[in-house]
């Protein structure tokens, strides 16, 4: 696979922040879950530490909560929306990280308020699809989920 770049900053190309989100490796497998062998966080910071002479690399995260047991019927793409409470944020390390993931917010029926961006959508909406479609890598990990 190629490389890819997972963005955490708060100022983008001299604009606004860019906080992206990614696939995570559960930390424990699950024997008879519903829902894929990993979950979506968005990342707000890579940093690392070092304790005991050992590097520790690391992301804080935030979660998103996977809402139903199968995909949406219309899409096929699984809905998640941004996790609340007091374990919402966390710090994994970057080996759980299998790659960048794309969320598509779930727009509603009214118009999208002009101050929607690209920079704020992730803040602005609540519930997300996670797009399946976004490249072929996506595609095989979020389909034959649902199989």
């Amino acid at each position: 696979m190629h490389r890819e770049h997972i963005r955490a900053t708060s100022c983008w190309r001299n604009n606004a922040p860019r906080f992206d989100c990614v696939f995570i490796k559960h930390e424990v497998a699950y024997k008879s879950s519903f829902r894929p062998p990993f979950d979506i966080a968005r990342v707000f910071m890579f940093f690392s530490f070092i304790f005991e002479g050992k590097q520790y690399q690391c992301a804080l995260v935030h979660w998103f909560e996977w809402t139903a047991q199968q995909p949406d019927e219309d899409t096929g793409m699984w809905i998640v929306s941004r996790s609340r409470g007091k374990d919402a944020l966390s710090i994994v390390p970057v080996q759980r990280i299998i790659r960048a993931a794309h969320l598509i917010p779930l727009f509603g029926r009214d118009k999208v308020d002009a101050h929607i961006s690209n920079a704020n959508s992730l803040d602005e909406y609540n519930f997300f699809y996670v797009n399946k479609y976004a490249d072929h890598h996506a595609f095989e990990m979020l389909h034959f989920q649902t199989m």
